[in-house]
């Protein structure tokens, strides 16, 4: 009987992890009759295998659930967000118990008629479900990672899936097909993947349901295996490699060739294991999301905000380990965008937004990394306020922050206790939130930042590697004693040399266009320095969100493969490790955390001011010390500018300067940069020859100041003595003991447009989105590249059919502009079903067509056009998407 109860609760808590999603489907869709017959028959199974399991309170729970939907099935009961409601805490109560039979083997006792009455009413029709009066909230069982029980499978869905929280797995394992007296979730049953099946990986087999159409659906090929068994694999598969690594050791050292033969083969047949263990632990970021389309839905209604969550990679594999400490974060961050990221939908409609606020999570691989993304198209995160509470805490004075730019002042959220909300409410306020988050991902090698602009939205981007289990690392050594690096924060190595300076006693290294600031790992650490960076040592560049820096270390060896190990209580209090590996010899050696050295001694951390621009012009009494910039352009002496007013130096190859209009351009970062020649009759570099530039960039606006030379950057009192008329130039200062010209920005800035005192165009700004449905390719051809040089994202489709399938798949836009005349699906039908619902319902859609009368135009409005364009009219479309977008009509 254990193991039948065991069997139940694995596979019924398989069901109900997709059943909130299915739920959530029904709400959008409330007459799909095969979501409604998914959910009816899991509830069915539940009730059904109670009973046989003796389990009364579960079965007479499910039995009143399994009324209300069949009364959703036959359709004499009209489904509502109410209702919806009502099933949802049904299926809670049902994992309350669940819960409850895992931690004692036995049903927990437990009053559920008030729930069993609503449903029932329900059920008989004397109350609608949006009257039916929520019961008292029930204390939810602790949500504990899954321990016991994991489950590998070639599809996505099931890729690594553990069981619902909560949920112990078998007690044996077992196949899948093998009978059973009472099967929990009958094989005609599949409960719906959150995740879509990758079609090259779908069965073949037929499902057939009643008065349904035939349909193919996935056999997952699966065996559930322990978790504990899967992680004692990667424990002796750790120590294979660590093995592995001694003896390539051993055969180098002593070069005898009789073993090399073997050993690479030994190394290769450990890479491949180490590998196929490696992915028997990886699974879908997808299984971190599950929980949150109900998460947003219940925000929803508890704010009265409509919100839109939009997941894309959910196919995205890390490592469980790393899933299971990143899920709580995540659901944090997403409570915390629909709360304090969101507006409320009159707010929203004031700002010309649309009512219904977006919440986007995105995930994606770059290098070894995960890369995730939070984000919102809400308030952005108010600078003034933030910089309002850090004065009132303490936290930075005046002038302090003055010196900082909006990014800086934005990272404050991550300090402990730091919240701008006005009240606490049930979803936030308590200032325990975002530096948690920061911590618990920073625990596991990963950093977290930000970028907020003001009513366009707040993204947060997480950066986390792909595995805690083994890493590859680079070996270096300091004050005699070897530590490794982990490679996935190493950037670059630079042997250093002269390029070392100081600046107020601390060390910085020119490395191309910036100054890095350095950190001496023999200091930190209080070991024996033996040289430095300036006696030929090595400084690893290192990443830490946003910023860079430098570690010197006196030697570099190589890079290997390491098995982390955990820090030894005594020392977790430094924070500069991260844990410790065994090397090929038998060294035990520490592995350096980035993250620790950055907060151990403030370089690269949140707070460093890495954007400096202010204002453009240089106050001429300024009695701060501020980093300059010198260099020499034409005749005279040198000449200087604020070194944060500077986003980089380049050193341009001739063959890069072209001409546009007389003008000097250079392709920067995806767009053409106007260059501003400083020196009189200056002349283009010839073929081969280099021009050094100064570039100044904010929002999304450059221009780069062509100069002769790059001389220096100093720290000084900057003390305009002797003002003057000359255009672009405030004055002459003495600067490293010479008489210097100091630029006046704002004027050279305005020869290359007026714009940059305009609106300013934020630097993340989207481009509008258009989709473009055209059967003539010729046409398609000739239509994008004018609508993209007007500065609208592109995508096209061919027929109607094609445009519905970017529909279903979630896809949208800022406008559709259609044909009319199309195969498959004409324009007129693709406008009726854009208007049906679904994520077009209210996106303006523009009708191109070479019929231009009275009942042409009628009949584009009729199937619900906006606008009617003659088709070879570039003008007339691009006035009517323009309209479109403002809200207008005509």
């Amino acid at each position: 009987m254990d193991d039948l109860i065991a069997d139940f609760l694995t596979e019924t808590g398989e069901g109900l992890a997709g059943l909130d999603a299915a739920l959530l489907r029904l709400e959008r869709h409330p007459n799909d009759p095969q979501t409604i017959g998914e959910i009816f028959r899991l509830i069915h199974t539940i009730k059904g295998t109670c009973g046989f399991l003796g389990l009364s309170r579960l079965e007479k729970v499910a039995h009143a659930g399994e009324n209300v939907l069949g009364r959703y099935r036959d359709g004499s009961l009209t489904v509502t967000s109410g209702g919806v409601s009502l099933i949802l805490r049904v299926v809670d109560r049902v994992r309350e118990i669940m819960a409850g039979l895992e931690a004692t083997g036995a049903e927990p006792a437990g009053d559920d008629s008030a729930i069993i009455a609503e449903l029932d009413a329900v059920f008989t029709g004397e109350v609608a479900p949006e009257d039916a009066a929520p019961a008292a909230p029930q204390p939810q069982p602790e949500q504990k990672p899954p321990t016991r029980r994991a489950r590998k499978t070639a599809v996505p869905e099931a890729a690594g899936e553990t069981v619902a929280p909560g949920m112990p797995g078998p007690r044996r394992r077992r196949a899948p097909a093998r009978p059973r007296a009472a099967p929990a979730v009958p094989d005609e049953i599949a409960p719906a993947p959150a995740i879509a099946t990758a079609p090259a990986l779908q069965s073949p087999v037929p499902v057939a349901e009643a008065g349904a159409a035939t349909e193919a659906v996935a056999v997952a090929q699966t065996l559930r295996v322990n978790v504990d068994v899967l992680e004692s694999l990667m424990t002796l598969v750790s120590e294979l490699v660590l093995t592995r690594n001694q003896l390539l050791q051993l055969s180098r050292a002593r070069n005898d060739g009789a073993l090399s033969g073997p050993l690479q083969r030994l190394s290769h047949i450990t890479s491949e294991l180490q590998e196929g263990v490696m992915k028997t632990r990886m699974q879908p970021i997808g299984n971190a999301w599950k929980g949150l389309p109900r998460l947003v839905r219940d925000l929803s209604r508890e704010l009265g905000k409509r919100i839109d969550l939009d997941m894309r990679g959910a196919e995205t594999e890390l490592d469980r380990q790393v899933l299971e400490m990143i899920r709580d974060p995540l659901t944090h961050m997403v409570r915390n965008s629909g709360d304090h990221g969101l507006e409320s939908p009159a707010e929203r409609r004031e700002a010309g937004k649309p009512e219904a606020g977006r919440i986007i999570l995105d995930a994606y691989h770059e290098g070894g990394h995960i890369i995730i993304e939070v984000g919102d198209d809400g308030r952005g995160l108010a600078v003034e306020k933030i910089r309002a509470k850090v004065l009132s805490q303490g936290l930075a004075t005046e002038q302090e922050l003055a010196a900082m730019g909006e990014r800086d002042i934005q990272r404050f959220i991550f300090r402990a206790g730091f919240s701008t909300a006005a009240a606490v409410t049930s979803v936030s306020g308590r200032g325990v939130g975002m530096d948690v988050v920061k911590t618990n991902i920073e625990k596991i090698g990963g950093t977290i930042d930000l970028r907020s602009r003001a009513g366009k939205g707040t993204t947060f981007l997480i950066k986390i590697p792909l595995t805690l289990a083994i890493v590859s690392a680079l070996i270096v050594e300091a004050g005699g004693e070897r530590f490794a690096i982990p490679q996935i924060g190493v950037v670059e190595l630079v042997r250093a040399g002269d390029g070392v300076t100081h600046i107020k006693d601390a060390p910085v290294l020119r490395l191309r266009d910036r100054l890095l600031p350095l950190v001496s790992l023999s200091r930190l650490l209080r070991l024996e320095e033996k040289g430095g960076a300036q006696d030929g040592g090595f400084v690893v560049v290192t990443q830490v969100g946003q910023n860079l820096f430098g570690i010197i270390v006196d030697r570099v060896f190589d890079t290997e493969e390491i098995v982390v190990k955990p820090v030894a209580p005594i020392l977790r209090h430094v924070t500069m490790f991260s844990g410790n590996t065994i090397l090929g010899d038998g060294s035990v050696i520490m592995i350096l955390d980035p993250n620790g050295i950055a907060r151990a001694t403030g370089v690269g951390a949140e707070g460093v001011q890495e954007d400096r621009r202010g204002a453009a012009v240089v106050s001429a009494a300024s009695s701060e010390r501020m980093s300059l910039l010198l260099f020499r352009a034409g005749t005279g002496g040198p000449r200087a500018v604020p070194l944060g007013l500077v986003a980089r130096l380049e050193d341009l190859p001739a063959e890069r300067i072209e001409m546009s209009h007389g003008q000097p351009v250079v392709q920067y970062r995806g767009a053409l940069m106007p260059l501003i020649p400083m020196a009189e009759g200056w002349v283009a570099p010839v073929a081969g020859g280099r021009q050094a530039v100064l570039v100044f960039n904010d929002g999304g606006r450059a221009m780069g100041l062509a100069v002769d030379e790059i001389l220096d950057v100093v720290e000084e009192t900057l003390k305009i003595e002797n003002g003057q008329e000359r255009p672009g130039y405030l004055g002459t200062a003495v600067i490293a003991g010479r008489a210097t010209e100091v630029i006046d920005c704002a004027w050279w800035l305005r020869q290359a447009g007026e714009d940059w005192f305009g609106p300013q165009r934020p630097a993340d700004a989207r481009r509008p989105r258009l989709l473009v449905v055209e059967d003539s390719a010729f046409f398609r051809n000739m239509l994008v590249p004018a609508l993209g040089a007007a500065g609208f994202e592109v995508v096209t489709a061919g027929t109607g059919t094609q445009a519905l399938r970017l529909r279903e798949a979630g896809e949208r836009f800022d406008a559709v502009v259609s044909d009319i005349e199309m195969p498959e699906l004409d324009g007129l039908g693709l406008a009726r079903a854009a208007r049906d619902g679904g994520v077009w319902q209210e996106t303006p859609l523009v009708a191109l067509t070479s019929l231009t009368d009275e009942a042409a135009v009628r009949r584009s409005r009729e199937a619900g056009f906006d606008r009617h364009v003659p088709k070879f009219d570039r003008d007339a479309l691009l006035d009517a998407l323009r309209g479109c977008m403002a809200g207008t009509q005509g």
